[in-house]
């Protein structure tokens, strides 16, 4: 029963991701790029934690919260970037 459901959902997040990467190169302005980058992270993080189910492990939830930290960070970088053209004040 899990599996199918593990395979549903990283269906899904696979199409979900798809569509932010075509955004992501056809973006129209650096704003969407950079809002669409940060969808992507969210869809990886998502396909980590489905990932951990399939498997039965919490090792994967670890790295997920690992990498929502290190998206988060760039996220905010980009944006400190685009605002005021430098990161470290």
């Amino acid at each position: 029963m899990i599996a199918s459901a593990c395979l549903i959902a990283f269906g899904a997040i696979l199409v979900s991701a798809v569509l932010a990467l075509f955004r992501l190169v056809r973006g129209p302005d650096v704003l969407d790029r950079v809002l669409a980058l940060d969808t992507l992270v969210i869809n990886i993080i998502a396909l980590i934690v489905v990932i951990g189910l399939w498997f039965r492990t919490s090792m994967y939830f670890e790295a997920a919260l690992l990498f929502a930290m290190v998206g988060f960070l760039t996220t905010v970088a980009f944006c400190k970037y685009l605002l005021r053209g430098n990161v470290i004040e």
